[in-house]
């Protein structure tokens, strides 16, 4: 039975955002990803977020009810995506082993995800869960001045950054195409966000970091939660807190894709010099599809 993959962003449809339909080449890829025998592996559905009249979303508040292995979730919005009843249904979707991709954008976009059990801890933003390390605390990104910190200058939409596995090299990082046998590219963007690993997580680490092409300065990409029973009894789910959403939209995968309006920085052209070097983003995603699913599958 193939996996089933929940794709969500915290805005409704707006054609001129970040809305679902921007992630399609990412849905596309897991639904054509098969096994060895040609079984499709994975079920993929994506949606933008609703309201109901209460001011929750009628999937993301029961999620722990959905018939779903795990949650991508793409926190576009700007820090009021998320109900309270939203993040307590994400929460309980893990506490009963749902795996979950959570990821941002730079200084607030996406901040409502802060709330998210364990996996919203790691998140760090411009004016709450600020990262710990007083020193971050500063503008990275100097190209861009409206936008703030956590802003980690990567490189160029439509470019490559360079990806440094944290050792031991987790799985989700492992290629058979690369000859470091870890996969070594991202696409890249202008002012990612900060994550970490929570105070006092002990099932957690950074497993991917890269570093500022402005100041020089590393990064964390990712950090990555394993199975663990917590306080009450419940058996987590996976789940991995990243630093951008642009690691997966079809903008930075494809710079003909198109963006929103009001995206202004001038796009790069790695990726379409060096298209083969997409495929560590391809394989990350298969590793993270297959890694997140729930142990029981």
């Amino acid at each position: 039975m193939p996996t089933r993959i929940l794709l969500q962003t915290t805005i409704p449809p707006t054609e001129d955002d970040w809305n679902i339909d921007r992630f399609s080449l990412l849905r596309e890829h897991l639904s054509s990803l098969v096994d060895d025998e040609g079984n499709r592996l994975f079920e993929v559905t994506a949606r933008n977020r609703a309201q109901n009249e209460a001011g929750d979303d009628p999937i993301l508040s029961r999620l722990d009810n959905a018939d779903l292995d795990e949650l991508w979730l793409f926190a576009v919005d700007a820090g009021n995506g998320l109900s309270v009843k939203d993040c307590e249904g994400i929460t309980r979707f893990r506490q009963r082993g749902g795996g979950i991709l959570a990821t941002r954008d730079h200084q607030d976009l996406g901040s409502s995800i802060c709330t998210i059990g364990g996996i919203g801890a790691a998140h760090f933003f411009h004016s709450r869960n600020l990262d710990p390390d007083e020193s971050r605390r500063a503008v990275d990104d100097q190209d861009t001045p409206s936008i703030s910190w956590p802003n980690y200058h990567s490189g160029n939409n439509g470019d490559y950054q360079r990806v440094t596995a944290v050792a031991p090299s987790h799985e989700l990082l492992r290629s058979n195409d690369s000859p470091s046998g870890s996969i070594e590219f991202f696409p890249a963007h202008p002012h990612e966000g900060a994550v970490g690993v929570p105070q006092g997580e002990a099932h957690a680490r950074v497993i991917a970091t890269s570093v500022s092409q402005t100041t020089g300065r590393p990064f964390n990409l990712a950090v990555a939660f394993e199975s663990a029973g917590d306080k009450h009894g419940n058996g987590l789910g996976r789940g991995v807190a990243e630093s951008s959403f642009h690691h997966f939209v079809d903008y930075n995968w494809d710079i003909d894709q198109g963006c929103p309006s009001f995206l202004l920085e001038a796009p790069g052209d790695g990726i379409k010099r060096e298209p083969q070097k997409l495929n560590d983003i391809k394989t990350y995603v298969r590793n993270l599809a297959l890694w997140l699913a729930p142990q029981s599958n």
